[in-house]
């Protein structure tokens, strides 16, 4: 299905070479009851994405067929990834970022630090020397919607690294409220976490943070990157000119580097997620409340 209404919300000219004025944003398929994490197989040709409650993973190939890959998914919610090709999952339900082998087992990658369980995984990135770098908000604990309520045992909302030689958990950062979306710029100097927050505090900022990295990839100092004006930042990609696209309540948000909001695509669903994709690697694909859009945009991932 296409939809026909205007789609684009221009706010600097630099947002016209970065999407087809002509493309047409297509919902690919609907009947969800909560789509998440998007992640794109180039060797492969597809998608795999999550619909959270009903404890799915979805894959949609690149002839628009469209089957489960995994039941219970444990309420899969941010996928990526690796440098490999293998998939990193947030799983709600186990509390735990799993990877799943060629074989098809799933291997925990972290399921608890100093000795206690973790929140719920929510998004994960990897860095290009195999640091796994991951979002530990409460949301799969609030209730039984996107996992299992139960009281948190972290002191603190954090977002994590795990060392790729050692495997060692590190909590990088500790003062959000709810951690959620997360990406590195192309040269991987800059950590972009998005707080979510205000999704059950009206009081917190709906806000990007940027956070620079020194030599050995350590946080050296962090500043407030962009507002998001409608709904809150869930999940984000960075193509590789460095601008960050964002989800929002009215679709999805794209900030040049410097923070200047550029403009919107317009989506008629709240967005979660999204990530580039497609035999050219230049489509959007966005899962949005209970459906799966695409785009035709004029760039691509930073990876």
């Amino acid at each position: 299905m296409i939809i026909p209404d205007e789609i684009y919300q221009f706010e600097d000219s630099r947002f016209r070479a970065l999407i087809q004025p002509n493309a047409q944003l297509k919902r690919l398929a609907t009947g969800f009851e909560w789509t998440e994490g998007p992640v794109w197989f180039a060797a492969h040709q597809l998608l795999l994405f999550s619909d959270i409650p009903s404890e799915r993973i979805m894959r949609l190939t690149s002839d628009g067929q469209l089957s489960v890959f995994r039941c219970a998914s444990d309420f899969t919610n941010g996928n990526t990834s690796d440098r490999i090709g293998r998939l990193l999952s947030c799983q709600h339900g186990t509390r735990s970022v799993t990877r799943t082998e060629p074989d098809g087992s799933r291997t925990v990658i972290a399921d608890q630090f100093q000795g206690k369980r973790l929140n719920s995984p929510n998004d994960v990135v990897v860095q290009s020397n195999g640091a796994i770098w991951f979002t530990d908000p409460t949301y799969g604990i609030l209730s039984d919607y996107e996992g299992y309520q139960a009281d948190p045992e972290q002191e603190t909302h954090n977002v994590f690294r795990v060392d790729p030689d050692t495997g060692n958990l590190e909590a990088m950062i500790s003062d959000f409220v709810q951690p959620n979306g997360l990406a590195f710029s192309p040269d991987e100097r800059i950590l972009y976490v998005a707080e979510s927050g205000s999704s059950h505090d009206p009081d917190v900022p709906s806000i990007i943070r940027a956070f620079d990295l020194d030599d050995g990839g350590r946080i050296a100092g962090d500043r407030v990157f962009a507002t998001i004006d409608c709904g809150l930042p869930d999940g984000m990609r960075v193509d590789f000119q460095g601008n960050l696209w964002s989800s929002a309540a009215d679709g999805i948000h794209c900030f040049h580097p410097d923070g200047t909001r550029l403009g919107k695509i317009l989506v008629p669903e709240v967005v979660a997620n999204l990530c580039f994709g497609g035999p050219k690697g230049n489509r959007l694909y966005i899962t949005a409340t209970t459906s799966l859009y695409s785009i035709a945009v004029s760039t691509k991932s930073a990876i």
